[in-house]
């Protein structure tokens, strides 16, 4: 089905929903509980779920006795290398109950852009998702190098959609919505709904943020829900502690209305982005 509002996500045939690193590592590492709570629950109504989760570095470096984000790839790879493992099985732990099975999905830049890969990716998570397992999808930082990766998870899930045809896309963030201009700031207002097409100027969402456990911001998010629009994919921009709501369909965050004649967005352009650091 193709979701034009987002009331209607409750009922969708498949949906991606993205989290990142800050709000399920560190001292939000209990909200994985309720996030997969929300998954499961749309998972009972039939909905066909995919996770792209980011966290594997930030997961990773209180075992490598790091207190902040290595800043040299070698190190960003050893630390996504342990990271990966403990948070699958945190998402298995707390799918547990629902006696959901996970399935680890890592992908490159590389692997959606050669078509041998990227057909052998559609098919395996197509696969999953008729045994009714839960897709966790992460770049896979390991073996991904500077010059070649995605540029931030955001934009993973908006391919990710438009390689399985979901029918919306959630983006969880650290606030409830997007805001005209950094929240705090005078004259700052809340976007309710944001047409396809429209270009938003003078808008202010900021450059890429690198913190202390990732990369990303309202910026980043703004590019991958113009990206899955493009392809029909109806987008969704809230609160990780909303995701509960969002697959409600509740009246909450942004949303970003799909492209009424879609296009396949992932042949149009490159999906290489260079970037300094890796997503995790």
């Amino acid at each position: 089905m193709t979701v034009r509002h987002r009331r209607e996500i409750a009922s969708a045939r498949r949906v991606v929903v993205k989290v990142g690193s800050s709000s399920i590592s560190g001292d939000n590492v209990e909200k994985i509980a309720p996030i997969v709570e929300a998954l499961a629950a749309a998972h009972a109504r039939g909905t066909e779920v995919v996770l792209v989760s980011s966290g594997a570095i930030a997961t990773g470096m209180p075992y490598l006795l790091l207190d902040e984000r290595p800043s040299d790839l070698a190190t960003q790879q050893a630390a996504a290398a342990v990271g990966q493992n403990v948070l699958i099985y945190r998402y298995q732990d707390a799918l547990r109950p629902f006696r959901i099975v996970a399935g680890q999905v890592l992908l490159t830049a590389g692997d959606l852009e050669n078509p041998m890969h990227r057909s052998n990716a559609k098919r395996a998570m197509e696969r999953l998702l008729g045994l009714r397992i839960l897709p966790i999808v992460n770049e896979n930082d390991t073996v991904a190098t500077h010059e070649i990766r995605f540029g931030d998870n955001d934009r993973l899930a908006a391919l990710v959609g438009e390689l399985i045809g979901a029918d919306a896309l959630v983006l969880l963030s650290d606030i409830e919505c997007l805001y005209t201009r950094p929240p705090g700031e005078p004259g700052s207002l809340p976007i309710d709904e944001v047409a396809y097409g429209d270009d938003m100027h003078g808008y202010e969402f900021g450059s890429v943020v690198v913190n202390s456990v990732g990369t990303g911001g309202a910026a980043t998010k703004v590019s991958a829900a113009r990206l899955a629009t493009a392809s029909g994919i109806g987008v969704l921009v809230t609160s990780a502690d909303l995701v509960a709501r969002a697959l409600a369909g509740d009246d909450i965050g942004t949303w970003f209305r799909p492209n009424p004649a879609p296009v396949p967005t992932s042949l149009t352009g490159p999906i290489r982005t260079t970037v300094d650091t890796l997503g995790g």
